[in-house]
């Protein structure tokens, strides 16, 4: 009898026509704009560090980065036998990110004094955010706290050793038995958003009260990054109005102060860190600085957040830029490379001059703030500028920019194997936090209308590039149209904004002789389009802004 043929198993399909995934490389030595900034704002001394935690934060954070945002954290509101304990458990991952980056200082390095430490920490934090965004969050919240501290000496001595500790320590236990603290902020109320004036949470003061004296606080905030951070500078209402307060974990004797976790929110963005909405039952506080005068002392770690919200979003749009530059170098579609397509060449060309722009300006935001506090009132007086136009600008072309890349990689960038979904998710947040879009553009307004050295630091940093391309002096003359109109000036506000954070950036590719500066002045200044990418002017050499960005 014959046997029946077998047919023989399906091979498994061949791969190919897909790039290599990107790994093993330096993100700092393959950065040129990166390195170079980090020199011209003062921080040449700390290049070795700076390069060592750039291999760090490839090889190890990369990794740990896709596992602690698979991994979510978990709330344990209570016991299993039924006592509050307002917990919340991470993946081993994301604790051992924390330890990573705090052990290189990104908390600590800028308070120790050292000349360049700010500009190495922002360059950290920069390489940082492109392989974990999810962890920036305490870890910001820790290193922008240590300004609105010292308004209160008696708080600061107790606090300010625990961050200048560049330690993690993971243990829900009094600050004291540990190696080290982190600290967040809780404002958002439910009812207010970025009006914080319109908090209703009370405090009410245990004995005399005062700066430094101890209070009850009862009332919600929708919305706590970090959960279990060591300590939150929080806002209260008192008889004065709108306070600032140090809430910590644990009570002064050791016993847990009362903090009930409500719920983490479902928030878009990283699932690596918990945000949650809490209450205030009663809880123990301390005030930080004079009473009445809350917004006022929060700002001093706002404005730091605020830096660092530039920072990262310039940083996602390079790691996305950087993706796609990487997967079009591998990838053949129409009978060449991807990125020999001339229109695909052109959209790369265009994400690496907007990296290259938003990577020199954060880096020069925070050359500012150094200098701001070694006393140059100039650098202070343009830094109250640039900031909040900065922020506005950046944080807002992060998430087109990134968006643009996705569609470089196609459906590829569409799923979570890559990090390119990781990197969309996250970008609107830096937009939203600290102050949206119009209250970036408002702030603009109210800086120049109380400090007019402020608007007379920008034209003195922008004039002496006034006749390079013949668009800067146009923006700048639309701003002092604008500006003299107060009747119409809220309404501009964005026009205003935009327009200044272009001059601005131009001058700052201009002063660096960055070979993008002339494609950036061209495509930027003048008038184009709707403001897509991919749309550069004729004779633009773009294999050249690619190469700048990631060379091959």
């Amino acid at each position: 009898m014959n046997n029946p043929p077998v047919n023989p198993p399906a091979p498994t399909h061949t791969v190919f026509n897909q790039p290599e995934a990107l790994v093993d490389y330096n993100p700092f030595d393959t950065h040129p704009a990166l390195q170079q900034s980090l020199e011209r704002e003062g921080g040449e001394a700390f290049v070795d560090q700076v390069r060592e935690f750039a291999q760090v934060a490839a090889s190890e954070i990369g990794p740990l980065g896709f596992d602690a945002n698979e991994f979510t954290p978990r709330l344990r509101s209570h016991d299993r036998f039924g006592h509050r304990i307002d917990q919340v458990d991470y993946h081993p991952a994301y604790h051992r990110i924390m330890k990573i980056s705090l052990g290189h200082g990104l908390g600590s390095l800028t308070w120790t004094g050292k000349p360049g430490a700010r500009i190495a920490r922002s360059a950290m934090m920069f390489l940082h955010n492109q392989f974990e965004a999810g962890t920036m969050c305490p870890i910001t919240m820790t290193h922008a706290v240590i300004p609105a501290l010292r308004l209160q000496p008696e708080v600061a001595e107790v606090w300010e050793p625990r961050v200048m500790a560049s330690a993690y320590d993971a243990r829900f236990l009094p600050p004291d038995q540990k190696h080290g603290a982190t600290l967040g902020m809780a404002m958002t109320e439910k009812q207010g958003g970025s009006d914080v004036r319109a908090n209703t949470t009370r405090a009410t003061p245990l004995a005399s009260g005062g700066p430094g004296g101890e209070y009850e606080l009862v009332g919600h905030k929708w919305f706590c990054s970090a959960p279990m951070c060591d300590a939150f500078l929080t806002l209260a209402q008192t008889d004065e109005g709108l306070s600032c307060f140090l809430v910590p974990r644990f009570r002064p004797d050791g016993s847990i102060n009362p903090f009930h976790i409500m719920r983490l929110k479902d928030k878009l963005g990283n699932r690596s860190n918990a945000s949650a909405e809490i209450e205030y039952p009663g809880t123990w506080a301390q005030l930080v600085g004079e009473p009445g005068r809350g917004v006022a002392t929060i700002i001093r770690m706002v404005a730091e957040t605020r830096l660092d919200c530039v920072i990262g979003s310039a940083s996602l749009t390079h790691k996305a830029v950087v993706e796609a530059i990487h997967h079009c170098r591998g990838r053949k579609a129409f009978g060449n490379h991807l990125i020999e397509q001339p229109a695909m060449a052109g959209v790369l060309a265009d994400l690496a001059i907007e990296s290259e722009a938003a990577t020199a300006l954060a880096l020069r935001l925070a050359g500012l703030f150094e200098r701001a506090g070694g006393g140059d009132e100039q650098a202070e007086l343009l830094a109250r500028i640039a900031t909040p136009v900065a922020k506005y600008w950046v944080c807002k072309r992060a998430v087109g920019a990134i968006n643009e890349a996705q569609e470089c990689l196609g459906g590829a960038g569409y799923v979570e194997e890559s990090i390119l979904p990781r990197l969309y998710r996250e970008a609107p947040v830096n937009a939203i936090w600290e102050g949206s879009g119009n209250i970036q553009c408002l702030d603009v307004l109210r800086a120049v209308a109380r400090e007019p050295r402020c608007l007379e630091a920008f034209i003195a940093a922008i004039e002496p590039h006034h006749d390079a391309h013949p668009g800067i002096g146009k923006r700048l003359d639309a701003i002092t149209a604008d500006l003299g109109n107060p009747d119409s000036a809220q309404a501009h506000a964005r026009r205003i904004s935009e327009a200044m954070v272009l001059c601005l950036q131009a001058a700052i590719l201009l002063e660096a002789d960055s070979p993008l500066a002339e494609a950036f002045c061209r495509s930027r200044l003048e008038a184009a389009g709707a403001g897509l990418f991919g749309t550069l002017p004729a004779g633009i050499d773009t294999r050249a802004a690619i190469e700048r960005t990631f060379p091959a």
